[in-house]
């Protein structure tokens, strides 16, 4: 079940929203866990189990590990160690195993073909819907603690919830626990909260069901032609698939955000107008700030940062993005998007980033846009011989196939430009802060109320009419 479809948003969603307003406020955290419990096992009930018992193992895990410290004093370190190690070992492990098994036997398989030898027996592994962004916050728990930044859960069940709580458990965005731990003992949901909340939801919803399933549809048709597409129409494509990404994912997000802030949860921003950084490294301080802030935490600063030299710092940033790309989906073209950024990362270090600096701000900007753009089309690539292809089509200025495009696919096409670059226009930041409100008040009531509801009513009418309603970010 995702949020963009009308059985969560007829069904689902009311039906848990009155449960849980109704019930005691003691009592709501098991609502809320019952009702993530029902909506992660509609999409994946063969895993439900699996999911839940790694949440206890790792609860009790991370609980004795915490009693090996005595205050401000470790009485055993080798067993804290030990015992943490335990824990990230098993949360990687199934990532590794589920992410990732498929990808590595498939390439010693294509090894042993080209050495003449049989291949490798193996039958499918099946990917749990979300199991990323469950591993990632369940890495962050233990290493928090392990570091004493926070202390461990008060209760199994609340544990359970801060992993699996349905607004943030598919796509995230990814809350280190020690952000949420005073929300999930006590929280308030006053009637701001809940119509400012719902109001996110719905900007959010109009993002993905309005804009990005219509620009999919054209990024699909490009891609899909690889070499033959003209390269009028596979800039078409290639942008389509740029805009569709952002609308998709930051809708996704606020409507996660939205749904948090209805019941009380402060969950943080995952995008900040991420096309108009000025730099690879702007980008990535702007595009998904919940994984940036992840990789910088657990991964970069534990490996030494930029504290040994700039050669150890081109080689951790070089891992870092490796491991992301590679996080992001097991394909090589993954791995070859994340060694792009990464050596984009490094060129902003050795001077590239001052001279973006000098050109101003348009030109930068536009230059940085052009670089992220590339880097797309090896994301949405199914093969790396298709990414070829396509960047042949795009520099070819040769003819060839058309896309199919009606005054729909433009209308979308405007409004997506206009929103990712608004904070540009005169006045677009206070719009956009308009928009975003963060306060509900009388004043603005019935503007937001006829805004709501006019969305809210086009977006289901749209999943009502079409079945294509695709999520990039569903099996991460």
């Amino acid at each position: 079940m995702v949020f963009s479809s009308n059985i969560f948003l007829l069904f689902f969603l009311p039906i848990f929203l009155l449960a849980y307003f109704v019930t005691p406020q003691r009592f709501r955290n098991y609502t809320l866990l019952l009702a993530s419990l029902v909506f992660y096992a509609f999409g994946a009930p063969d895993f439900i189990l699996l999911l839940i018992g790694e949440c206890i193992v790792n609860y009790f895990l991370v609980k004795a590990m915490y009693r090996c410290t005595d205050g401000a004093r470790t009485v055993s370190t080798t067993k804290k160690k030990l015992l943490c190690a335990l824990s990230i070992i098993m949360a990687l492990g199934l990532l590794l195993y589920f992410k990732y098994a498929n990808f590595f036997v498939d390439n010693l398989n294509a090894l042993l073909g080209w050495m003449h030898h049989v291949p490798v027996k193996w039958r499918e592994v099946a990917l749990p819907i979300g199991i990323s962004f469950f591993t990632f916050q369940s890495i962050t728990y233990t290493i928090d603690v392990y570091r004493g930044t926070t202390q461990p859960s008060r209760s199994l069940t609340d544990y359970v919830l801060y992993i699996m709580m349905f607004p943030q458990l598919i796509a995230g965005p990814i809350v280190r626990y020690n952000s949420v731990a005073a929300q999930i003992i006590s929280r308030q949901s006053t009637m701001e909260d809940r119509m400012t909340g719902f109001y996110r939801f719905v900007i959010g919803l109009a993002k993905k069901v309005l804009i990005a399933n219509t620009l999919a549809q054209v990024a699909d048709q490009a891609f899909g032609m690889g070499s033959g597409l003209s390269t009028g129409a596979a800039w078409i494509g290639m942008l389509s698939y740029t805009f569709q990404i952002y609308f998709d994912f930051s809708g996704y997000s606020d409507m996660a955000i939205g749904l948090g802030r209805m019941m009380g949860f402060s969950f943080p921003e995952n995008f900040m107008n991420p096309y108009t950084s000025r730099s690879i490294t702007e980008f990535w301080r702007r595009w998904h700030m919940t994984l940036g802030t992840f990789m910088k935490e657990y991964l970069y600063i534990p490996l030494g940062g930029n504290r040994k030299g700039a050669a150890r710092t081109y080689l951790n940033l070089v891992i870092v993005f490796l491991c992301s790309g590679f996080w992001h989906g097991a394909a090589w073209t993954f791995v070859l998007w994340g060694a792009f950024h990464g050596l984009f990362q490094i060129f902003d270090r050795i001077g590239m980033a001052k001279v973006l600096d000098k050109m101003g701000k348009l030109p930068s900007m536009l230059l940085t846009f052009f670089v992220v753009n590339l880097g797309w089309v090896l994301f949405r690539a199914d093969g790396v011989q298709q990414a070829g292809a396509f960047y042949q089509a795009l520099f070819s200025f040769k003819g060839g196939a058309a896309l199919a495009l009606d005054a729909r696919f433009w209308t979308v096409f405007a409004l997506a430009v206009v929103f990712s670059f608004i904070t540009l226009l005169k006045g677009g930041q206070k719009l956009q802060d308009r928009i975003f409100a963060e306060t509900y008040t009388i004043s603005r009531s019935w503007v937001m109320f006829a805004v709501t509801a006019l969305l809210f009513i086009l977006s289901v009418g749209s999943l009502m009419v079409s079945d294509f309603n695709p999520f990039i970010y569903f099996r991460f």
